[in-house]
């Protein structure tokens, strides 16, 4: 039986990480922690985070699709590639062993950090967008961050973005808008296998969802009034969640008395 203060918990977070989710991505980086406070083990707590935050992911993707941001060629080229990550990170997630797991992401969440750190100017070079660099790059960065998403999730949504704007050479707000149709294919692959194998709280992922998708709403309209400078600011604050889940899980909360 999950209490009441759990769940209005857990909805709040996701409504938060709905909205920097929807600009820079990230948003996994609330609602994981949040949920394993709140008891989850951690197979669960990645199922339930899917079914919290996949629509809300599509609400803002419809939202930047409305105002011509997305590059639908790169876009649905990504989406197969992204799916078939999805679903190799998620078998993956699903029978490695919680502490194994722990220790995997010790290794990934740093290089999430320094990425994200890399300073970077706007690209003065054209956009990547057709010859055998594109065709190899474009599906390459696709596949690997579909599994990690599948694999782990938290921030997903930046590392498409960063991916996008580095490797690709287009804008962040653009590289923000289309990372959205790859980061809902993957978390709907994911979410379908979580659900098959049982790996959901749904008392708690369906408040969580609405809340997600009222959070996704209001973040991508910013988003677009704003411009660049918003995914750009955002991606601070998802680098600050970054430091701050893997300081407390992995450093400080082992050594806390009965821990």
């Amino acid at each position: 039986m999950v209490s009441t203060a759990v769940i209005l918990f857990c909805t709040c977070a996701a409504f938060v990480a709905g909205f920097i989710d929807s600009i820079a991505g990230g948003g996994g980086l609330i609602t994981i922690p949040a949920l394993l406070l709140s008891g989850l083990p951690p197979q669960l707590a990645l199922g339930t985070n899917k079914v919290g935050c996949c629509l809300g992911t599509g609400v803002a993707m419809l939202n930047f699709a409305r105002s011509h941001l997305i590059l639908w060629r790169l876009a649905l080229l990504g989406v197969g590639f992204s799916l078939a990550g999805a679903a190799i990170g998620t078998e993956l997630a699903l029978y490695i062993p919680p502490d194994l797991l722990g220790k995997v992401l010790v290794v990934l969440l740093p290089f999430a950090m320094l990425a994200t750190l890399m300073p970077k100017k706007e690209q003065e070079k054209p956009q990547l967008t057709t010859g055998r660099r594109y065709w190899i790059l474009a599906p390459l960065c696709f596949l690997i961050v579909g599994i990690y998403d599948g694999f782990f999730g938290p921030g997903t949504g930046s590392f498409l973005i960063l991916a996008l704007h580095w490797v690709l050479r287009i804008s962040l707000i653009e590289a923000s808008a289309t990372s959205k149709v790859m980061n809902f294919a993957s978390n709907l692959g994911a979410m379908i296998l979580f659900i098959w194998n049982g790996a959901v709280i749904w008392s708690i992922g369906l408040p969580m969802m609405a809340a997600n998708i009222a959070g996704n709403w209001l973040g991508s309209r910013l988003a677009i009034k704003v411009g660049t400078e918003a995914v750009r600011r955002f991606l601070w604050v998802s680098l600050s969640l970054l430091l701050a889940t893997l300081v407390w899980r992995f450093f400080i909360s082992p050594h806390l008395p009965g821990a």
